[in-house]
């Protein structure tokens, strides 16, 4: 399509869900047009456990709950689950849908190439949010580090193509820095600290919460403050 998805990207280092990124999600609700309708995935979780996951779904449902938002969760579990008809449309009907953390290759497994992937890229293009943290935010990423080998990607599902995503940056031991700059080399890495989000509408991208974003693009590391624009080279995926 020639006109640029309308809709709203959030990566989100971590904290979902907890009172430290209630003043973000409450910022993303209002970036919604009309009544939001927010949708939780656990999908991330799921090799954790069903308590685990569980536990993803009531947070999700209690912290919303308090925004004033209607909330529904989505037991998007597995394969089948991402094709799953009744999944889909109830997925296309949100306008704004969240995914937690846990284990992002897990996620991108579960998605990638999936009817469900193809209803959130519409709700992305029709104007929705599309929030992912830790776990989340490194699968809309275009590339996924192979933690701990982060000399090694993989193809992820692109929502925001040609950088990779790490969450949790404030606790990433420094010597793990080098081999990010080797990364950088080929893709523009992200790190974004917990409590903090890098939330981009209309290609503009800007940094909310508590902490900051650190980008490191070729040779060059730079910082980025609450507040500051970030001016990543490319826009989200054209749907």
């Amino acid at each position: 399509m020639n006109t640029p998805p309308t809709g709203t990207i959030a990566l989100i280092g971590a904290g979902e869900y907890l009172p430290a990124v209630a003043t973000v999600d409450q910022q993303l609700l209002e970036r919604v047009s009309g009544t939001p309708r927010v949708v939780v995935l656990p999908t991330a979780a799921v090799p954790d456990g069903p308590v685990v996951a569980e536990r993803w779904i009531q947070m999700g449902i209690d912290h919303f709950t308090r925004l004033g938002a209607t909330v529904e969760p989505i037991r998007l579990f597995t394969r089948a689950d991402a094709n799953n008809e009744a999944i889909v449309t109830k997925l296309a009907a949100a306008n704004f849908i969240y995914f937690s953390g846990g284990k992002p290759r897990y996620l991108l497994e579960t998605l990638k190439d999936s009817a469900a992937w193809q209803a959130i890229c519409g709700v992305y293009a029709s104007g929705g949010v599309i929030a992912g943290c830790s776990a989340g935010a490194m699968a809309l990423g275009g590339v996924l580090l192979d933690f701990p080998r982060v000399w090694r990607t993989l193809p992820a599902l692109a929502l925001v193509p040609d950088i990779a995503v790490i969450p949790h940056f404030d606790e990433i031991p420094s010597f793990i820095t080098s081999m990010i700059r080797s990364v950088a080399r080929k893709t523009t890495v992200v790190g974004i600290d917990g409590s903090t989000a890098l939330v981009g509408t209309g290609g503009q991208w800007t940094v909310l919460g508590k902490g900051k974003v650190t980008l490191f693009s070729g040779k060059n590391t730079t910082r980025y403050l609450v507040g500051d624009c970030v001016p990543l080279q490319k826009n989200a995926l054209n749907i």
